[in-house]
């Protein structure tokens, strides 16, 4: 049998659930350790937040950000304990962070903090209710990008998810312009997502400057496995373009779909999403559904991973 080149994938905010986390930490003492690690680094019930909720605790970007970072990092270490290593890394916007833990880049307990900062920033960036996002699917990107140029306030492209699915990123009025526009040009789906702001655009400004002086302070070593960064779409294993990439990423697009195709080219046949939900399996199958997707966001899936992989 041809050997595997694995690529592990890093989920970012969004695939957060309450009870996250819960069966994979009774039956799993890692995952069960990192949270208690996370909770005494952080001084917050993290447990609770994501094992009980309720969903708006969960769903606070400060308290989404080290809830999915947390178990992710914990499952990561699961999966490498067992001898599966991976090629090429790559993380999802806040899956970024937990995809250097991975590359044993920069340590845990200050990654930790970056990334609570981080949601903090994020959260604080503009007042609640004036930024907006909006998933657009079924659409050329050309065309996407024609009617973001014409509308009257801040709207971009946030994530290049898949060939034909986006989030586009703004002002709220500006997005529900947008939004109305993508329906008459034809969109097959235009969904408003219930996020606290409009993260990788223009208007997260105020958070890349609090998190300039924090990512500076930061020792970023090279890491053991390349990563393939966001902003660029291109291999990295430079401290300095690292945390340049961490910085740009706060306000420049997720470009994910040319970050697969990239892994391809590279050589990598099968990826494991590492953490929380689904939602990269689900981008994946519609970037090349001939590519094997591994899920680990509960105990049967990580067990059935670690039991094909190992």
């Amino acid at each position: 049998m041809t050997e595997r080149k694995i690529a592990f994938l890093f989920p970012g905010q969004g695939a957060q659930s309450v009870g996250m986390g819960k069966e994979l930490a009774e039956e799993f003492e890692t995952v069960d350790n990192y949270f208690d690690r996370a909770e005494n680094i952080l001084e917050l019930d993290l447990k609770r937040i994501c094992f009980e909720g309720p969903e708006y605790d969960l769903k606070l970007t400060e308290n989404t950000q080290p809830a999915v970072f947390a178990l992710s990092t914990a499952i990561s270490q699961i999966i490498q304990d067992k001898g599966i290593k991976p090629s090429l890394l790559a993380g999802h916007s806040l899956g970024e962070y937990s995809a250097l833990i991975a590359a044993e880049s920069i340590d845990f307990s200050k990654n930790l903090r970056l990334v609570r900062e981080r949601g903090k920033a994020m959260e604080e960036a503009l007042p609640a209710g004036l930024g907006s996002m909006a998933a657009v699917i079924g659409m050329d990107e050309e065309v996407l990008e024609e009617i973001c140029s014409h509308i009257n306030g801040v709207c971009e492209i946030a994530n290049y998810n898949t060939p034909r699915q986006y989030v586009i990123s703004g002002e709220k009025e500006a997005i529900n312009s947008a939004i109305e526009k993508c329906n008459k040009e034809g969109a097959k789906k235009v969904i408003e997502l219930p996020v606290s702001g409009p993260f990788h655009s223009s208007l997260m400004e105020p958070a890349e400057g609090r998190m300039k002086d924090v990512l500076e302070r930061t020792d970023i070593s090279k890491p053991k496995v390349p990563l393939v960064a966001n902003v660029t779409a291109e291999l990295t294993t430079d401290p300095q373009d690292i945390r340049k990439n961490l910085l740009d990423q706060l306000t420049n697009s997720v470009r994910w779909s040319e970050s697969i195709e990239v892994m391809k080219r590279e050589g990598i046949d099968t990826f494991i999403e590492v953490g929380p939900g689904r939602v990269l399996k689900g981008l994946l199958r519609r970037i090349d559904r001939s590519l094997d997707c591994y899920s680990t966001n509960t105990p049967k899936r990580l067990k059935k991973t670690l039991e094909e992989l190992s």
